[in-house]
């Protein structure tokens, strides 16, 4: 049960993560997921889809950058509608996070 709602808890900020990390500049796939699976523990396979969404819904775009130890790498970065998104996410969170722990706080 304890898994299940961590689960969920980590699934609802992942986009959120992914733009807070992509707003610190850009970066490829495999490096954000490493980042997200060290900060929050999620793992590899659900960063990959969430990509692609982000990319349909016009939050991120892509390039590639030549690798001197393989093939190019396909990099990410925000666009203007993604810089958009994390700033209206990030003060939702702010207001939610801050009402949850007001809620927890008064909990006995």
């Amino acid at each position: 049960m304890v898994e299940a709602v961590q689960v969920q808890l980590k699934k609802g900020v992942l986009e959120l993560c992914v733009l807070a990390l992509l707003s610190r500049g850009d970066a490829y796939a495999y490096d954000i997921a490493s980042r997200l699976a060290k900060g929050i523990g999620m793992g590899e396979g659900t960063i990959y889809p969430l990509m692609r969404r982000m990319q349909t819904d016009g939050l991120v775009e892509t390039y590639l950058v030549e690798s001197t130890s393989g093939p190019p790498r396909k990099y990410y970065k925000l666009t203007d509608r993604g810089c958009e998104s994390f700033s209206s996410q990030k003060s939702e969170w702010a207001d939610f996070s801050a009402a949850v722990n007001d809620i927890l706080g008064g909990a006995q």
